[in-house]
């Protein structure tokens, strides 16, 4: 479906920067696996403008430049990604609005302001995560059934959360807050304190409050994965790495010490498991 300079720009842009998806897209069957990974790469491209500019405007522009593609059907795109995606979009009949809101949820990024509440933390894992998994089962089911469209919902918030908050040390160190404003003053606290590593029990126990909730959408999608068929399961693959990701947590506070990951010797197996017998 994708030529060779396509599926290379995909396969190097997610590897290079999403090593775990990457590998999770070993066990994606091979008629299907380079449009999931243009599905991939596209989210990789989108998820570290933050990182390759100096300012929010700037991130504002790429952002627009994805709009606009989006936006474009029938356009012939220079971008090997952007004709990648739109190959994988045609093939598989998938709508392009769930994309464009993953690009506004993706503005967040650019700003130092942490999310309202829970609430709206949940709504941008969802925007910017879940979509990926609900594609990723569209994609494999190839127009046959997918299994309830709300597992998607509960694995990208699992996902998306836990990584935030793996990653909340570092982020911090940017400028860029994931714990709620909501939780912050529940504690007493501020952003400015969370960015400079102090209270360190008070974040500790927000960052425990977040992970009971990562894991609690993780075995909601557990308990409905029976109803997901065979062929759609290699979909929820890169959920095999929640559950031992939040145990790592839970030896550390991430805002202050960066948890460790699972080997990697062990992941090609925990994505085996997972992609055949579920999460």
């Amino acid at each position: 479906m994708l030529d060779h300079l396509q599926l290379s720009e995909c396969e190097n842009l997610l590897q290079n920067n999403d090593p775990d998806r990457w590998l999770a897209c070993r066990f994606i069957p091979a008629r299907h696996r380079s449009a999931v990974m243009a599905l991939y790469a596209f989210n990789v491209d989108i998820a570290r403008i933050r990182q390759v500019v100096s300012e929010p405007l700037a991130g504002e522009m790429r952002l627009q430049y994805w709009r606009d593609v989006l936006e474009q059907p029938g356009q012939d795109h220079a971008n090997p990604l952007a004709s990648a995606l739109w190959a994988v979009l045609n093939r598989y009949h998938l709508p392009v609005a769930p994309l464009l809101a993953l690009i506004d949820a993706r503005v967040d990024d650019l700003y130092d302001s942490p999310p309202a509440d829970v609430t709206a933390l949940e709504l941008y894992c969802g925007e910017t995560c879940s979509v990926l998994f609900r594609y990723a089962t569209l994609i494999l089911a190839d127009g046959d059934e997918t299994g309830p469209a709300s597992l998607s919902g509960t694995a990208g918030v699992a996902y998306a959360l836990t990584g935030l908050l793996r990653s909340s040390g570092w982020l911090a160190s940017q400028g860029r807050i994931v714990i709620p404003q909501e939780s912050l003053e529940a504690k007493g606290m501020t952003a400015d304190e969370i960015r400079s590593g102090i209270k360190a029990k008070e974040s500790l126990e927000i960052i425990r409050d977040l992970s009971g909730l990562a894991l609690q959408r993780l075995r909601e999608t557990g308990e409905g994965f029976s109803a997901v068929p065979a062929p759609v399961r290699p979909a929820f693959a890169p959920l095999a790495l929640v559950a031992p990701w939040l145990d790592r947590m839970k030896e550390v506070n991430p805002l202050l010490v960066s948890p460790s990951d699972v080997p990697h010797w062990q992941k090609p197996f925990r994505f085996w498991r997972a992609a055949v017998w579920g999460i």
